[in-house]
């Protein structure tokens, strides 16, 4: 196992095992998804490799969310061009990916965390923990969770979770099909690996074309929507609520709403 750039890489009987580990919440910043886009680019591209699983080293803690820290500090252009990278790289890379990926959530999943999970083709998490998105509390939208979630759970359960900002536990994301499976904790590493297992030992040459097909087929306007979410969310970031939720977060603060767009 190596570690650098705060994503730990490893392969081990065709599956890549790309783990988060940036203490102590696995927080995103310009680094991290970086790291993160080039291990899944490094475990495409490697003919050994016939899938792989995203998870976090750090126990008790899948992801937090974005670098709040840095996104506070960071002028409109710096905001935007992480916004950019973050989102729609992400989905691109994963568009593209010739392989199948597997989210196993060890940890609770908040904003940037969520959007992870969500861009990969199967999703497990440990039945103990709750999912999220949080950033209705600080001012912040959650972007490509406004075109994902009604397409995958009903339009007013989708409102209520996201304008709602309350974590909701994984054996109900279950249920309602947000993730695929909760399953218990000593055994989501096994599971994950039971099913990179399945899908490694099928033909590389059909899964690939497969999965290229089946983003195809339900791409649909999904990425063009995607990108309008993102420009409102660049535009949240320069209003004074959404400067003032920021800031508050970084000094541990209540927010002050002032109301003005």
């Amino acid at each position: 196992m190596s570690s650098a750039h705060r994503v730990d890489f490893d392969i081990k009987n065709r599956v890549a095992v790309i783990a988060l580990n940036r203490a102590p919440v696995n927080a995103i910043d310009h680094p991290m998804i970086d790291a993160i886009h080039a291990a899944l680019r490094r475990a495409d591209a490697d003919p050994d490799v016939g899938a792989i699983i995203l998870t976090s080293a750090l126990p008790g803690m899948f992801c937090g969310g974005m670098d709040l820290r840095m996104v506070a500090a960071g002028d409109t252009q710096d905001l935007r061009n992480f916004v950019y990278k973050f989102y729609l790289e992400t989905m691109n890379i994963q568009y593209t990916l010739t392989k199948p990926t597997i989210v196993a959530i060890n940890g609770p999943a908040r904003g940037a965390g969520m959007t992870l999970s969500i861009t990969s083709d199967v999703v497990l998490a440990a039945d103990d923990i709750d999912l999220g998105y949080p950033e209705i509390d600080i001012g912040l939208i959650p972007a490509i969770h406004y075109v994902h979630l009604p397409r995958n759970i009903s339009r007013h359960k989708a409102f209520e979770l996201l304008f709602g900002g309350k974590p909701i536990p994984a054996t109900e994301a279950a249920s309602l099909g947000i993730i695929n499976h909760a399953v218990p904790r000593a055994e989501l590493l096994e599971r994950a690996h039971a099913m990179a297992q399945i899908f490694a030992a099928k033909s590389p040459a059909i899964m690939a074309l497969g999965r290229q097909s089946f983003m195809r087929a339900n791409d649909l306007d999904y990425r063009r929507n995607v990108e309008n979410q993102i420009e409102t969310l660049c535009n949240v970031f320069s209003t004074p609520d959404g400067r003032e939720g920021l800031l508050a977060f970084v000094e541990k603060r209540a927010p002050h709403w002032g109301g003005e767009k």
